[in-house]
Parts: C-alpha cells; structure tokens; sequence
C-alpha cells in the first residue's frame, strides 16, 4: 500500500499526544517500513505557517524537525512538478479554496496515490482515493 499525506496526517503521525488515533498511527508506521508514505511538497511550507503562528508545538526547533519529518527512510517527498500543476489546473474552481489543500489533491491524483485526510471538503468532493485506515 502506498498512500500520501494531507499535512495535519503527517504533522500528527510525528508528534506525540496529538489527535491521530493510534490505529492510524500503527497503519502509517506499517505502511513507512515499507517506503509507501509520500508527502507533497507544498505541506513543509505548510508546517512551517502551522508552526510560526503557534498552531503546533514542536519539541525541537523547527529546523531540526523537517529535517527529521522529511528524512528519506521514512518518507518521499513529492516535487511541485508539472503534472500536479496541470492536476490543479483540472479542479473545479468550486473545490476548496484554500490552494494548500488544492495542492494536496492535485498531487495526490497525479500520482494516483491514496491521501490519508480528516478534511471534510477533501473527503466529501470525491476527487481524490481516500485511504481506509
């Protein structure tokens, strides 16, 4: 199974005491040691919004903790590249407006990957696969 993280997935799977249940936690870790965790780009920044306004905690400096986040053993990291670009461009102007999440989608369908969400909006619009933790 490979399957690609909306950035509140992600950020939750990583940090202690967070809301993610922990049958989501134990699927994630299973599905890490098998290198099918992907990650779009565009949710470091996203993070790093997240952080800077105090919305999370971290327990190291933020440098420190993408570096760890993003480390290759435990994640891909999925380029703005032009066929999730073209991916956005064929949403409906209807879907979403917040362009992060857009961006999520639109990567999460050209790579044809599963995207683990608690976002309503994504979960309802139909556009995407949604991982069944």
């Amino acid at each position: 199974m490979k399957v690609i993280l909306d950035t509140h997935i992600w950020v939750w799977w990583l940090l202690p005491d967070s809301p993610l249940p922990d049958r989501e936690r134990k699927a994630l870790d299973r599905i890490a040691t098998d290198r099918g965790i992907y990650l779009p780009a565009i949710c470091q920044w996203e993070a790093q919004m997240l952080h800077s306004k105090k919305r999370i905690e971290l327990p190291v400096p933020f440098s420190t903790w993408l570096r760890r986040a993003t480390a290759t053993d435990m994640l891909t990291v999925l380029p703005l590249d032009a066929a999730a670009v073209i991916a956005v461009d064929e949403l409906s102007a209807a879907f979403h407006g917040d362009p992060a999440d857009r961006m999520i989608v639109a990567t999460a369908r050209a790579h044809d990957l599963h995207l683990a969400t608690h976002d309503e909006a994504i979960r309802k619009s139909r556009l995407v696969k949604i991982w069944k933790r």
